[in-house]
């Protein structure tokens, strides 16, 4: 494949949290709709299973903390 045709991938800062309150996977869908509508988030993946969303995110656009109020105003408690 041609390097030209490529599409650059914008890479960021990678944050875990762990969640509680979630109580089946449609909670996990909530928050990564929530956290992927947020301004600077490039990524989120949040697994019920494991109660905790990874969040790949560019630091000089959005916080770690704005990522966590982000999850709190969803109602779940937030431990980084």
């Amino acid at each position: 494949m041609l390097n030209f045709l490529k599409k650059k991938r914008e890479t960021g800062e990678k944050v875990t949290f762990t969640i509680k309150g979630m109580h089946c996977t449609s909670c996990s869908m909530n928050i990564d709709g929530e956290l992927e509508d947020t301004l600077g988030v490039i990524s989120a993946t949040t697994s019920y299973a494991k109660a905790q969303t990874v969040v790949e995110f560019v630091p000089s656009i959005v916080s770690r903390d704005d990522l966590k109020k982000v999850i709190e105003n969803l109602d779940y408690t937030v431990q980084s």
